[in-house]
């Protein structure tokens, strides 16, 4: 036994052992807190199920059946339904939905399954649109009702085993579980105690019970982090001083003259936020997200042109040198017939060249920088860093923002400020947890004249002849296109993976049958596209006779640069690429984009791509070659063709793969929490945000009585948040 009862082994738990122990380990479980804390997935309510005769019109309740007949169909106007038939032996009842194919692979038959809904009356039929659906399994087929917890299972151990080492360690160890908020501040928001909580979920009597425990679980799990953000938001603008970097009338005029358009009102409010922040004396910490083409580089640029006006340095930061040199481009365009000095920081600088670099950034010569994360090495310092901007910051770790500033040469030191830059809109959720502790500023607005993009799913051989043959028609009448590919070579793997690994190729631009012969097309099956065999096959086939280019992040520099102002002039009219188009590339001429094995990238990837297309005045059309039958593959594809806004892709995107994914890794995607899901817990989530930030508003989370808990949030977050652990 341990000296905390809390930390005993599992196998001491009644009903356990030491054989059950192994099972549990498999599941991460050892000691009795993590019993306690392994909350049940969801609950099975048996106690409102009801028979089919029974049945009222539009009053919710859950029916049992087996699954006898499946049905999918196209209906009217490109919809789709999908009908499930139960017999639930007094009757029949039908589960139907609208447009969600991929529910069909989610059924078998003979399957005993639960609908809960409100059921209607139909053509002498009781069924119910879109029900929640819960698959029961064996042990849960009981006539006694109640209220049942489901758990996480492995190999060996059933459910009713599970249930019952939960129930053994409410009864002997829930009493020694600390609660750690308030008893008042608990009242005022009418929480249960953590111990009824635990209890609640663990050995519901009613459904309500299980949803208040649960919620309260919850809650504590979100408010403790959200407290964690609003503790270390309030230090950045109490303790951290930075430069004051006005804005004058004479130098917003000098800025907007180095740009050949007006901003939209977007960039304009944006512009705005982000002055006044530099004007303030506190540190900015600052997240700018615009959807797709909504010119986020341009705000940015102009926050660091308004600090070199102030005498300070600014540096951007890009996760790739891909992107860091495509930035570097805009801005030497933008600043062609400036006197700001600027250098380029990347892995391609020879030893020399990087010595003498450091040397001029450090001695104040140079007064914008641009580079990847070498800028946040410890050689580089800044003579006065006043302004530092951190583009695609997802793709970095947690903390690397804050390295920012801490390599300088100047005494007193300030803190630079911050601005964190995203062109993937980033669902609310994320925002309130990986960014909670930035201020957020968002633009929506496109440019004026942008068109929207037809997007179309396409299946099977004969649907890709007749895009290439629509192809060809366009390309005829001047139009440009892009072709995507999910890796570089036979050799390589995705184009992300390999940015370091870099090979000279000779020159790939073709002006017609450049082989004898007929070249196979590339496989569209599992074997990853690459887009150096689909730019041979193109070119000898489906293309040939038109000008095509390969371009991808693995060329020289030199070759790709040239590759783009070929494709930007027109003199290629196909460019085969990888991702490294997903940003900063503008042709306006460019309308047609073909993306093939669409189903391996991410949705708000594959929004990124289609936003290449369509930025003049043409119409746009972005064809998705795919012939998967994943059920995630269907929803990601059909949210791409039934939308266009990058926020609501990007949630939907959130909804289907999570944080991780969404983020670009599972590494960043982690979220610091115990039981909370930021996806299934958003409304929790945000009634969490808003009471931590307003304790933190109050002071009353430096009030003796708020100690345990502010103890707890630094012990479980004050490294994740780079919080003090002191004070």
């Amino acid at each position: 036994m341990h000296d905390d009862p809390l930390q005993t082994e599992v196998q001491y738990v009644k009903g356990v052992g030491p054989v059950r122990a192994e099972l549990f380990t498999k599941l991460g479980i050892l000691t009795v807190e993590d019993l306690l804390w392994d909350l049940p997935r969801d609950v099975l309510d048996l106690s409102e199920v009801r028979g089919t005769r029974t049945l009222q019109e539009g009053v919710v309740v859950s029916v049992r059946g087996n699954v006898v007949d499946i049905d999918g169909r196209p209906i009217s106007n490109g919809r789709t339904l999908v009908a499930v038939l139960l017999d639930c032996g007094d009757g029949y009842l039908t589960g139907i939905w609208f447009n969600q194919p991929w529910v069909l692979k989610q059924f078998q038959m003979g399957q005993n399954v639960l609908f809960s809904g409100k059921p209607k009356r139909r053509g002498g039929r009781w069924q119910i649109n879109s029900p929640r659906v819960q698959w029961l399994a064996e042990d849960d087929v009981v006539t006694t009702g109640g209220v049942l917890p489901r758990y996480r299972l492995t190999e060996s151990l059933r459910m009713e085993d599970r249930r019952r080492a939960a129930r053994a360690a409410v009864e002997s160890f829930v009493e020694f579980v600390p609660d750690v908020v308030p008893e008042s501040y608990r009242k005022s928001q009418k929480l249960p105690s953590v111990r009824d909580a635990l209890a609640g979920v663990h050995c519901p009597r009613t459904l309500e019970e299980y949803t208040s425990s649960r919620h309260r679980l919850l809650y504590d799990d979100l408010f403790e982090f959200q407290l964690g953000l609003a503790l270390k938001r309030r230090m950045w603008r109490t303790e951290q001083a930075a430069p004051v970097l006005p804005t004058t009338t004479k130098i917003d005029a000098r800025i907007r003259r180095l740009f050949p358009f007006q901003f939209t009102e977007g960039q304009n409010d944006a512009i705005k936020q982000i002055t006044a922040d530099l004007a303030s004396g506190r540190a900015m910490h600052r997240l700018l997200q615009a959807d797709v083409g909504a010119g986020k580089t341009v705000v940015a640029i102009y926050g660091m042109l308004v600090t070199v006006a102030a005498g300070f340095q600014t540096a951007m930061m890009a996760p790739t040198e891909v992107l860091a040199v495509q930035h570097w481009e805009v801005i030497e365009n933008v600043l062609a017939h400036s006197r700001v000095r600027r250098q380029l920081l990347t892995g391609q600088l020879t030893a020399a060249q990087r010595r003498d670099a450091l040397d001029r950034i450090r001695n104040g010569e140079v007064d914008l920088v641009i580079g990847t994360q070498a800028l946040i090495q410890r050689d580089v310092e800044f003579r006065n860093l006043g302004f530092a901007v951190i583009d695609e910051q997802h793709k970095f770790g947690v903390m690397q923002r804050a390295q920012f500033g801490v390599n300088s040469t100047a005494k007193p030191q300030a803190a630079p400020h911050v601005l964190v830059m995203t062109a993937t809109p980033i669902p609310r959720s994320l925002c309130l947890t990986m960014f909670g502790d930035l201020d957020v500023t968002t633009i929506k607005e496109l440019p004026p004249g942008r068109q929207k993009i037809v997007t179309t799913r396409v299946r099977g051989e004969q649907g890709r002849q007749r895009v290439w043959d629509f192809l060809r028609k366009q390309l005829a009448t001047g139009r440009q296109a892009f072709v995507v590919c999910p890796r570089v070579g036979e050799a390589t793997e995705f184009e992300g993976d390999s940015e370091h690994r870099r090979t000279d190729f000779q020159s790939v631009r073709s002006g017609g049958d450049a082989n004898s012969g007929r070249i196979e097309n590339p496989s569209y099956g599992s074997e990853l596209v690459s887009a150096e065999a689909t730019f041979e096959s193109l070119r000898n086939n489906e293309l040939r006779g038109f000008k095509v280019g390969l371009v991808h992040g693995q060329m020289d520099r030199d070759l790709k640069s040239r590759t783009m102002d070929d494709f930007r002039n027109a003199e290629i009219q196909v460019l085969v690429a990888t991702t490294v188009i997903e940003v900063g590339v503008d042709v306006p001429n460019a309308t047609l984009m073909v993306i093939l094995q669409a189903e391996r990238f991410g949705l708000s990837q594959l929004h990124q791509l289609r936003g290449r297309i369509s930025r003049g005045k043409f119409q746009g059309y972005c064809f998705l070659f795919s012939d998967s039958d994943s059920d995630e593959a269907g929803k990601r594809l059909w949210a791409l063709e039934s939308s266009t806004d990058g926020f609501h892709i990007a949630e939907t995107d959130f909804e289907i793969r999570g944080p991780g994914d969404v983020l670009g890794s599972k590494q960043h995607g982690d979220m610091p929490l115990k039981v909370a899901d930021i996806r299934r817990d958003a409304k929790i989530l945000e009634e969490a945000r808003k009471a931590a930030f307003e304790v933190v508003r109050t002071g009353d989370v430096d009030s003796p009585e708020f100690m345990p808990l502010k103890v707890r949030v630094l012990e479980r977050f004050g490294e994740w948040l780079h919080l003090p652990q002191t004070g």
